[in-house]
């Protein structure tokens, strides 16, 4: 068993190292003081755009998207290693476009689609947004009620879809050019053969984004109602009835991505450990004389490997096309879990220090603390791990 990086992605692992260190480390004291005065997270236009450009001249876009429009297609092994960069980092910049609704898209785009979504998604021309969750359907995406029926077509032969409902804690909602809405399409049959999804331009008739929603950290999500929202019928995103497999495959993306996101942090927070504690004396020591900041750091050592060797696993099993799913939830939970602790303990080592807005660790564990919420709690993917193990349906 190797799931050791090749030396290709052991470089490209190195390059996203050095464009984390010098374009987005240097932004970190403007991120923080904006959100300590309440401004959000952001970055401002003019240095997105920089970014991008820098990114883009360096080869850093469409990592993982098809070659046949634009893209590298590199597997998930050498993306763990590109996200887990990433993930030291709290300045918000993800290099384009975002892995989870493009491999989403990639599973399921008719050649239509590819043309008027994919493709321009990869070359970073478009922004993207899903809509999964509802005021009463979060973690449990069976129990949403959000429809969509079919309707003669307003134009041409065939039919469109009429969707109406709601759904919240949709990231980007209000910049994003298009939403992929995921309804209920047979009520009987539900998750089991019953959930489509839709291409949702932003300008589109009832498709109304109510609010935003602020967030801990100083992100923010968005509560969107699609009100009689008519979408064409050729942007039905796969095959009707079976948008829970795509919408899944989505999901584990962004929780393989979170869990490398967790390593990059954990081993940030033990770096600033390691090099803080031997510099800072109390009581006539240095804090690194102390055996309750060795076991810390011998603890987060140990848990970062095993998170690591977890992650790059699944990342290989996924690869060699294998069922993930327990592996997936393993990861999620465990990672996310991880890293917070790792965190805490990087705030306790800086003492009044670590409670101050001008550092990263606060960031770090306000990131960390929606991640263990969001795109599965820990608790429902120990439950799925206990389920899978019990003989229970998976």
């Amino acid at each position: 068993m190797d799931f050791a990086l090749s030396d290709e992605h052991r470089m490209l692992k190195d390059l996203v190292a050095r464009f984390v260190k010098d374009e987005l480390m240097p932004l970190e004291a403007g991120v923080l003081a904006r959100e300590a005065s309440g401004q959000g997270l952001g970055i401002g236009a003019a240095e997105h755009a920089r970014l991008d450009e820098k990114s883009k001249a360096l080869g850093l876009w469409g990592l993982d998207a098809p070659e046949d429009v634009g893209g590298s297609d590199l597997p998930a092994m050498a993306m763990v290693g590109v996200e887990e960069e990433i993930g030291r980092t709290i300045t918000p910049y993800t290099l384009p476009p975002d892995s989870p609704n493009l491999r989403m898209l990639m599973a399921t785009v008719t050649e239509r689609q590819r043309e008027a979504y994919l493709a321009p998604y990869v070359r970073g021309e478009t922004i993207s947004a899903i809509g999964i969750s509802e005021p009463g359907a979060g973690a449990d995406p069976a129990g949403m009620i959000t429809r969509a029926e079919r309707v003669p077509a307003e134009k041409g032969d065939g039919e469109d879809w009429i969707i109406n409902g709601r759904k919240i804690w949709i990231s980007r909602a209000a910049e994003a050019d298009f939403t992929i809405v995921m309804a209920i399409t047979d009520k009987e049959k539900r998750a089991r053969g019953g959930i489509s999804a839709f291409l949702v331009d932003k300008d589109t008739p009832g498709f109304n984004v109510l609010r935003r929603i602020p967030m801990i950290g100083g992100a923010a999500t968005y509560e969107v109602a699609l009100e009689d929202c008519r979408v064409e019928g050729w942007k039905l995103l796969g095959v009707e009835g079976q948008g829970f497999a795509p919408m899944q495959l989505r999901l584990g993306t962004r929780r393989i991505q979170m869990a490398a996101w967790s390593i990059g942090m954990a081993q940030r927070a033990l770096d600033m450990i390691c090099e803080f504690a031997p510099q800072r004396v109390t009581f006539g020591q240095p804090l690194s004389d102390r055996q309750a900041i060795q076991w810390w750091v011998a603890d987060a050592a140990t848990k970062i490997h095993a998170a690591r060797l977890m992650t790059y696993h699944c990342a290989w099993k996924l690869d060699a096309k294998q069922d993930v799913r327990q592996e997936i939830s393993m990861i999620k939970g465990f990672c996310t879990e991880m890293a917070y602790e790792v965190v805490d303990h990087a705030m306790q080592t800086f003492g009044a220090m670590g409670m101050t807005k001008e550092l990263p660790l606060q960031l770090m564990a306000t990131k960390l603390r929606t991640m263990r919420i969001y795109d599965g709690p820990t608790e429902v993917h120990k439950w799925v791990v206990a389920r899978g193990l019990l003989g229970g349906k998976r």
